[in-house]
């Protein structure tokens, strides 16, 4: 046989042989390196037995598969540490993941003295050196080896196998797993690893099933891979808008009022105030009429909308259908309101399109497993819009909607850092979906066109459109790099049809309108919590909530700093003046820790010539100006937006 190697070089062998052994022939240290192969694009074991004509590609740790097999060998390792010290403990599932592996156990919660012991019994395993062994077992077999093992969670995987399949299980030592692989040769490969944190999760994400301690770690080839991303991950941890945007007094929680259900403190309410008001006006200025509607409605409207049958798990309903005669639900959603609005007057083709933009409060049942921080929240708000136009204005309109996200995502200086992805129905899932098959692969393929056409980068997601048609989703990640769809744009050809929504045409009959359901910014608590990480703390100066502060150099000039304030707030600049009784210098760390944009140190001379010394984020010590001149610099920056550039001064550095 020929086994043609990735540098194109050919190896023929007489006989069958192990992906193994062909790394041995090729060379001893390849051999030490290997983690696994690709064998004509395909991920195999070492194991693997080679038997015919293929493509061979040994893959080490510096390759991402190679990488990814010593993390899932790691978290067997774990599997087995937590088995031997906590054997009541039931093992689920444990694969690698982009930033290390997790492993999923029925068991109390572990403490970080917990991990440390775990980590500890580790190393012990690895040092032992087991070698991994693969084996596989008829269903039944392997549904009897997992019982007498008292392992109900792997006893459910099997049996949702075919009848007919051979299960395979590695082996280490005493320890065995259920595991497709592939996994090191042994235990030993694992040479630098670390247990980071561990956290609640559902039996297969599902929050009806089982709760479960999931513990999450990392592994690397080299000791000083592991340190240098533990420091990188130290820094991700100091830039989580969970821990920041507490830390900087934007937004807190309290267990008595609810998990999900963030407080926004005066300093993070300003800033999504700022970004509402600028939302609002930009949407006035490109035709949109605002609305405000109820934050519930009868379920009826729900029934009609279709939520009612494919989104009640998500929404919270007051009332038992049952035992009440009228039953409410709090709006994941504001489209059938605004339908309504549309249907409160009749409208001709001339009167199209019709943009409607709201402010939408609304409530989503998130399983508590899911939410964190600001990202994933039970109650939000977005800047929410539908509009409704005749059928030949559609793509116009739909460019327009990616026009003003690409805007908003501009403004914030956060374009460069999303993705495009068009979300499309899953033809096998037809439970899932209104329509026919016909509407969904017209409508797809005219969004399709039209991202092709503005030469827009994205990748085609099945099963992510929502139940009534095809949308763009933008996402970005957070620092964990956990995707979230931040803005979101939606073609809608059906629910016209279940409303009765619909518009006197030229020759006047009635025409079916259809319906764009978009947002402009998105939910103003995920970008808030996306804006806290992008800028660790260090906000535009239109967005921030204290914009300058005034910095006296003693009391005697605290009344020319409180006319220097007010002159800034009658510009509308977010102004607050230190009074405190401490020295300058403590002042102006305290100004820079805050991540202020500006302070302005104010003394003898800056009073007797009405000036102001400005000292920046951006640029340390600006120099003495005027107060008019400094007021006009900032109410330009501010009114432009501008996203100024840090320079690290060595003064700042201090």
């Amino acid at each position: 046989m020929k086994i043609t190697l990735k540098d194109g070089s050919v190896k023929e062998y007489a006989e069958s042989k192990s992906v193994y052994d062909i790394a041995l022939d090729i060379s001893e240290g390849l051999a030490r390196a290997a983690c696994c192969a690709k064998v004509n694009g395909e991920v195999v074991d070492l194991r693997t037995i080679i038997d015919s004509d293929c493509e061979l590609a040994i893959c080490t740790a510096s390759d991402k598969e190679g990488l990814s097999t010593i993390r899932h060998t790691a978290s067997h390792v774990l599997a087995e540490a937590v088995k031997n010290l906590f054997p009541d403990a039931k093992l689920t599932i444990g694969p690698s993941i982009d930033t290390g592996f997790y492993y999923d156990f029925e068991h109390a919660p572990f403490s970080r003295e917990d991990l440390d012991a775990l980590e500890a019994e580790m190393k012990k395993i690895i040092k032992e050196g087991a070698r991994l062994e693969k084996f596989t077992l008829p269903r039944e077999e392997a549904i009897k080896f997992m019982e007498e093992r008292d392992e109900p969670y792997k006893v459910e995987l099997i049996r949702d196998l075919p009848e007919d399949a051979e299960i395979s299980f590695y082996r280490q030592g005493e320890f065995v797993d259920l595991c497709a692989g592939p996994h090191l040769m042994s235990t030993k490969g694992v040479k630098a690893f670390k247990l980071t944190s561990s956290s609640m999760a559902y039996w297969r994400g599902k929050s009806e099933n089982a709760m479960l301690q999931r513990i999450y770690g990392t592994a690397f080839s080299k000791k000083e891979e592991l340190e240098e991303y533990l420091e990188y991950w130290e820094n991700v941890k100091n830039r989580d808008h969970n821990k920041l945007g507490r830390e900087m007094e934007l937004f807190t929680t309290v267990d008595v009022i609810g998990q999900g259900l963030p407080l926004l403190m005066p300093k993070g309410a300003k800033m999504i105030q700022t970004m509402q008001r600028w939302i609002e006006d930009e949407e006035e200025k490109r035709g949109y009429l605002r609305t405000k509607t109820p934050l519930m409605a009868k379920s009826d409207l729900y029934k009609i909308s279709g939520h009612w049958d494919h989104y009640l798990d998500g929404m919270f309903v007051l009332g038992d259908e049952k035992k009440d005669k009228e039953v409410l639900a709090l709006r994941p959603m504001t489209c059938p309101f605004q339908y309504y609005v549309y249907k409160a007057t009749q409208h001709s083709y001339r009167d199209l399109p019709l943009r409607y933009g709201e402010t939408s409060t609304l409530f989503r049942n998130e399983d508590s497993g899911e939410m964190h921080g600001l990202t994933r929240v039970r109650q939000f708000t977005i800047s929410e819009g539908h509009l409704i136009v005749r059928p030949d204005q559609m793509i116009q309109e739909f460019k327009d909607c990616l026009a003003l996200a690409k805007y908003c995502l501009t403004v914030l200086g956060v374009e460069e850092d999303v993705t495009y992805h068009l979300s499309k129905w899953d033809p096998n899932n037809r439970e899932k979906y209104i329509g026919e098959p016909e509407v969904w692969e017209e409508t797809e393929q005219h969004i399709r066109e039209i991202l092709t056409e503005l030469d827009i980068n994205f990748v085609e997601d099945v099963g992510e459109a929502a139940f009534y048609g095809p949308k763009v989703d933008i996402n970005a990640r957070n620092v964990y790099g956990k995707e979230d769809t931040m803005i979101t744009i939606q073609w809608d050809a059906l629910l016209a049809e279940q409303f009765d929504m619909y518009f006197i045409d030229q020759n006047g009959d009635k025409v079916r309108p259809y319906i764009i359901h978009r947002t402009s910014m998105g939910c103003y608590e995920r970008t808030l919590a996306w804006l806290i990480e992008k800028y660790e703390g260090k906000f535009p100066t239109w967005l921030c909530p204290e914009q300058v502060r005034v910095l006296p150099i003693s009391e005697k000039f605290a009344d020319y700093a409180a006319k220097v304030e007010a002159e800034l707030k009658a510009n509308g600049i977010l102004a607050t003046v230190d009074n405190r009784s401490e020295k300058i210098g403590f002042k102006i760390r305290e100004a820079r820790l805050a991540k202020l944009p500006y302070m302005l140190v104010v003394g003898q001379k800056e009073e007797e010539e009405n000036l102001v010394s400005v000292r920046s984020r951006f640029a340390g010590d600006e120099g003495q100006k005027t107060l008019d001149a400094f007021i006009d610099q900032l109410c330009k920056e501010i009114r432009t937006k501008e996203i100024r550039k840090e320079v690290v001064q060595e003064e700042a550095k201090k």
